[in-house]
């Protein structure tokens, strides 16, 4: 007996073929695929097989094991994350973010503590560091911001100093189109995509810091398709999620070469596990659920504007959902990278972001989601990566502001 359940995910003639020639990366391909196949079969073939009852083999998220997860560590993380003291508004961001696209409540003691808590990591000429006291850099001067918009709530917002932000934003930029992500450092595409989105989603005058961004951006567009970090280096999956959504921000998408960049982002989605790897020849990685899933919304946007559009969609969403439930997924709260690894805060935020994109294009496409609308999880904004409730309220009360 098999399963009613049609996967489109763990298809055996998908399996790594190595013709017997023995290498690292063939023999870790093979390894993840054997996990992942072992979950399927535990999670959703034994359940039917031995019963009978397809209501068994659904796939369902533990939705109060995440919360629970993530309210605990938002009041007290494991010594391992002190490697982490300098990523401390991320671990909010990553954290409320992720509980918001649960569509979880937050006790208001936890906000207010996370508002006062970010307030003392904003820098006294602008920006946010990582904790308090630390120097300001864009990529937690974005965690940080995209924090206080998620919560919807007007004290969060209000505690954001938007001209001493504006004034860092500014330090920041580069004559050649890049971004510095603090004063010295280094210029890359994360850089660019921080400073262009914390701008706009606070209001900001966007069009005093874009002078020459779109075509810094194009510019790291490689032979591949992709983009990365900088010009002349290969194209990652993270890199081109912040040029694509810069250059919707930018309204500059047009520069872009969309052939090449939909044959790479395309080719990206693993065959057999139905997740996405960051760059060529690499693994699966649930992060880049977000990373690479988010890309195809964008994509989409800016091909319609232009009276073009995919019936059946850019991407298989419904892979990428059955790769999350059966190899991200763990039954005490989280999510992870694939099954052997631990789960984590960062990957618990982009796995359901990458799973919030994956159901509104398989609603879109088949008309359900893998488990049912008990698994329905928030909308999110994908250039923001934020839920849309928490960029229109942001928009609302910056416009009156």
């Amino acid at each position: 007996m098999t399963s009613p359940i049609q996967f489109r995910s763990f298809n055996q003639k998908y399996e790594c073929n190595d013709d017997g020639n023995f290498s690292y990366s063939s023999t870790e391909q093979k390894r993840i695929e054997t996990m992942l196949f072992e979950n399927y079969n535990s999670l959703v073939l034994e359940p039917f097989e031995s019963t009978g009852d397809a209501d068994l083999s659904e796939l369902t998220i533990l939705r109060q094991k995440h919360i629970a997860y993530l309210l605990r560590y938002l009041k007290n993380c494991p010594s391992s994350y002190a490697t982490l003291d300098a990523s401390r508004s991320w671990m909010c961001y990553w954290a409320v973010n992720a509980l918001k696209i649960l569509d979880a409540d937050i006790p208001a003691e936890t906000v207010d503590n996370i508002i006062a808590f970010l307030k003392s990591c904003e820098h006294p000429k602008g920006g946010y560091g990582g904790g308090p006291g630390q120097l300001a850099h864009l990529a937690p001067t974005y965690a940080a911001v995209m924090c206080l918009v998620s919560f919807q709530k007007e004290e969060a917002l209000k505690s954001i100093n938007k001209e001493t932000l504006f004034n860092f934003l500014k330090t920041c930029k580069h004559e050649s189109g890049g971004f510095y992500m603090h004063e010295g450092g280094e210029i890359d595409m994360r850089s660019a995509y921080c400073a262009l989105a914390t701008c706009e989603v606070v209001g900001l005058p966007l069009e005093e810091i874009s002078g020459g961004v779109a075509e810094w951006i194009i510019s790291c567009q490689s032979y591949e398709g992709g983009f990365g970090g900088e010009p002349y280096t290969e194209a990652h999956g993270g890199y081109t999620f912040c040029a694509v959504a810069s250059l919707v921000l930018l309204n500059r998408f047009r520069l872009a070469d969309l052939e090449s960049l939909l044959r790479w982002a395309t080719r990206r989605q693993m065959r057999y596990e139905g997740g996405f790897q960051g760059r060529t020849n690499k693994l699966v990685d649930g992060c880049y659920s977000f990373w690479q899933g988010a890309i195809f919304p964008l994509l989409d946007g800016e091909m319609e504007r232009e009276g073009k559009s995919w019936e059946k969609g850019l991407f298989e969403a419904r892979m990428l959902e059955e790769y999350i439930l059966i190899g991200c997924q763990s039954v005490h709260g989280g999510f992870r990278d694939k099954p052997d690894k631990p789960v984590d805060l960062y990957h618990t935020c982009y796995v359901l972001s990458g799973l919030s994109v994956a159901q509104k294009y398989s609603l879109a496409r088949d008309g359900n989601i893998v488990g049912g609308d008990v698994n329905m999880l928030v909308e999110i904004n994908p250039v923001f990566n934020v839920t849309v409730a928490s960029e229109r309220f942001a928009k609302e009360y910056f416009t009156k502001h």
